[in-house]
C-alpha cells in the first residue's frame, strides 16, 4: 500500500473533474479524497497498490472531457488508512 498526493493544475474546475476522479478511483479500488483548491487547482490524496495508483495517475493527466491538464505535481506520503474515496468541499 502506498500513499501519494497529487495537485492537478489547469482547467480542472467546473468540468466535473472531481466527480470523474472519484469514479475512476472507485473503479480502481483506491481510497482517499479529492477537493478543489482556491487557486483553481485540484488536490488529491490517494492510497492503493502501486499498479492501481499508476493507472490512476495516467488517467489524472488526461482528465475528463473538457478538462485541460497543464501540470501535475505528485509526492509520496505516509499511509493514512483511508477506507473509501470521497469528494471534499
Amino acid at each position: 500500500m502506498i500513499h501519494i498526493t497529487i495537485r492537478v493544475i489547469g482547467k480542472v474546475q467546473g468540468v466535473n473533474y472531481r466527480f470523474f476522479v472519484r469514479k475512476n478511483a472507485e473503479e480502481l479500488g483506491l481510497a482517499g479524497f479529492v477537493k478543489n483548491e482556491h487557486d483553481g487547482s485540484v488536490y488529491i490524496e490517494v492510497e492503493g497498490s502501486f499498479e492501481q495508483i499508476d493507472k490512476f495517475v495516467v488517467w489524472c493527466k488526461e482528465g475528463p472531457p473538457g478538462a485541460i491538464v497543464e501540470n501535475m505535481i505528485t509526492k509520496g506520503g505516509e499511509v493514512r488508512g483511508f477506507t473509501r474515496f470521497e469528494i471534499r468541499r
